[in-house]
């Protein structure tokens, strides 16, 4: 008879595998012991594959697990009229939120944690579809399509970016760890180089890394869909006191300026004004009302993207003067 720790655990992984097991599409049991290895359950490959057949025993149905033998390797699914496995204390408005939490945030948190994560999404998904058509879901489900994130801007489709960089990117800024990178830039140019990675900024469709290159301390944003190849190193760092990604962003560097603030002023007809006075530029913006349109004030950074915005009104904004600020 076995101990009770190792029925316990025993337990509590074929739980875990439960939970990550699809109802709709397949997973091999490679690809269950790495999203279980990300959620902390280190397992060798034959402990995974005697439990999966132990679920997926055609001669029982108690759990309702299906395997796809037909070639290898064995694929695995919810059968198609199993209820499968309801995660403990998930409302709806947790499938809700964690539905939404997989459709905006993906690109933003560690590619581990989206692997370790899945299990759960997959729930949250298959109770809002199945329960929303029943009913009892319904406004849950109607909801994801009643907000949408839209773009401010000429909507772009994203540039591809390689799975395996993005992975390797995230677990080194996970992890502190020093990355090896393979880098095309903006010219064409072609160069390896040794990262100390620092922060991940989606900018529109973009990501970027913030990082600094290996022997020195100043920060450079490298675009996503320009590595060629990344490898998070086995090494190190510790992560620089003086750096704030906020900070960073408050000083302009996603907009291709080097944090310089000034004093700019600019006259602009109401049509076009009326969004900046709704939405100010600072916290210290001052506008003046005029017959045909608006004079505002406001401390900014400058910036080329400063530039390419003010371009953007075309001839509904005129006047426009940069004053630098002592300090």
């Amino acid at each position: 008879m076995p101990k009770r720790p190792d029925s316990l655990a025993t337990l509590q992984l074929s739980l875990e595998l439960l939970r990550r097991i699809p109802k709709r599409g397949t997973i091999t049991a490679t690809e269950l012991r790495l999203q279980l290895k990300d959620a902390g359950f280190e397992r060798e490959p034959r402990t995974i594959q005697r439990l999966l057949e132990t679920l997926s025993d055609p001669d029982s149905t108690f759990y309702g697990i299906e395997r796809d033998d037909s070639s290898k390797p064995y694929r695995y699914r919810w059968q198609e009229n199993a209820k499968g496995l309801t995660l403990p204390g998930l409302s709806t408005q947790e499938s809700l939120l964690l539905t939404l939490a997989e459709q905006q945030l993906s690109s933003l948190l560690p590619a581990k944690l989206m692997k370790s994560m899945q299990g759960f999404f997959s729930q949250a998904r298959g109770q809002l579809n199945e329960k929303g058509q029943s009913g009892s879901f319904q406004r849950e489900r109607e909801w994801l399509d009643k907000v949408r994130v839209v773009s401010t801007s000429q909507p772009l489709l994203p540039p591809k970016v390689d799975a395996n960089v993005f992975e390797q990117v995230s677990d080194a800024l996970y992890g502190n760890q020093w990355l090896d990178v393979d880098y095309r830039n903006a010219e064409g140019d072609r160069k390896a180089s040794r990262v100390m990675p620092l922060g991940l900024a989606q900018q529109g469709p973009r990501m970027y890394l913030v990082c600094r290159y290996e022997g020195y301390d100043n920060e450079r944003c490298l675009a996503l869909h320009r590595f060629i190849s990344a490898q998070s190193s086995t090494l190190t760092f510790e992560r620089p006191k003086n750096f704030d990604l906020k900070q960073f962003d408050d000083a302009g560097r996603f907009g291709y300026g080097d944090g310089t603030k000034i004093r700019l002023s600019f006259r602009i007809t109401k049509g076009a004004g009326l969004h900046v006075v709704e939405c100010p530029l600072s916290l210290d913006q001052q506008v003046v009302e005029l017959d045909d349109g608006y004079e505002i004030t406001a401390t900014v950074v400058d910036s080329a993207m400063l530039d390419w915005w003010l371009r953007g009104f075309g001839d509904a904004v005129s006047e426009i003067s940069r004053s630098s600020l002592t300090l």
